[in-house]
């Protein structure tokens, strides 16, 4: 009988993408030739803190890493340099909003660790307006990746599934950066489950999945355990943020922490969640990635959405798209 001898692959292309080995993480094969990588909050809100631990990483790399987020909080009212059309950079001296101003806090946890770090707020807007933002931004830092992440799943929803989660700052800044130059570009996702709050059918996710996978767009998943130096940062940046802002704290922060401590089931840390059913669980700690000009190509209404200016003139063009084709129906997860 012959010796088994594995067969190694080291390099080559499968789907017109690189092919890596089993120990290799594709999300930082991706991002191994970067210079300076801008990790952007792709939903609003918290979402630039789902990229902190992959910040903390990309950092201890020796990489530049900026960090940005398409803000919830009324810009108007925070006094920080407008750096561009539709962009403001806070600091921890930037005087904003105290009930909700989750970019100001932030960078005051990071001054409690003894760091200085900027974030640059994204102004909420359709998607013309968030495009000119990201290239005053990109002209500005000169980054050469950009990893946009959302708090959630719903960032996949193509248009014709039941329930799209909340797509209007999602795709706006979805559209925004797949117009950046030729760079590498990124989506990562962090709260599976999490959207079922909004409405998500993840069996919908998980077939936007497959369906990325048969492209060449799926990068796999990166599981964060509580045992890493980076999620124990994340963790208490959400524990001194959400602290601080007790009447707004994050649902997917939150949510992504329970399940970081192995809590399971319906288990809510928040009054905000109160009467209604969640579902915390193991694949919730996971960073999902995928190319983004992939993710860009399966958006049935990205072009349409092109020329909007405001989020209402997104939600619109949303509404009139699905009242004129089939929309998909829920589906359950057969397991």
């Amino acid at each position: 009988m012959s010796a088994y001898r594995p067969v190694v692959m080291l390099q080559g292309v499968v789907k017109g993408v690189p092919v890596v080995d089993l120990c290799t993480s594709p999300l930082f094969e991706r991002l191994a030739s970067a210079r300076h990588v801008l990790i952007a909050g792709g939903g609003g809100g918290f979402d630039v803190f789902s990229g902190l631990p992959l910040y903390f990483r990309l950092r201890a790399q020796g990489k530049t890493v900026s960090l940005a987020n398409m803000s919830f909080t009324r810009l108007e009212g925070v006094q920080g340099e407008w750096t561009g059309p539709g962009v403001v950079r806070v600091d921890a001296t930037t005087a904003g909003p105290e009930h909700y101003f989750p970019e100001g806090w932030l960078a005051r946890w990071f001054a409690r660790q003894g760091e200085e770090v900027s974030l640059y707020c994204l102004d909420r807007g359709g998607v013309a307006p968030v495009r000119e933002a990201y290239a005053s931004l990109h002209a500005r830092l000169g980054f050469d990746a950009v990893v946009l992440v959302d708090g959630g799943t719903d960032i996949l929803m193509r248009g014709d599934e039941v329930g799209l989660g909340t797509p209007v700052e999602d795709i706006s800044s979805l559209g925004a950066v797949h117009a950046l130059p030729e760079m590498t570009k990124l989506v990562v996702c962090l709260g599976f489950g999490v959207d079922r709050h909004h409405g998500v059918c993840h069996a919908h996710f998980l077939e936007s999945v497959a369906a990325l996978s048969k492209d060449g767009g799926y990068l796999g998943v990166t599981a964060l355990l509580e045992s890493m130096p980076e999620v124990a940062r994340y963790k208490d940046a959400v524990s001194f943020v959400c602290a601080r802002m007790p009447r707004a704290p994050s649902i997917v922060s939150l949510s992504v922490v329970s399940a970081l401590e192995g809590e399971y089931g319906d288990v809510h840390r928040t009054v905000r969640t109160q009467g209604s059913t969640l579902w915390i669980n193991p694949l919730m700690s996971m960073y999902w990635a995928f190319d983004l000009p992939a993710v860009a190509r399966r958006c049935l209404y990205l072009e349409a959405l092109a020329d909007t200016q405001t989020p209402w003139q997104m939600s619109e063009v949303i509404e009139k798209f699905r009242e004129e084709r089939p929309i998909r129906p829920w589906m359950d997860i057969p397991v």
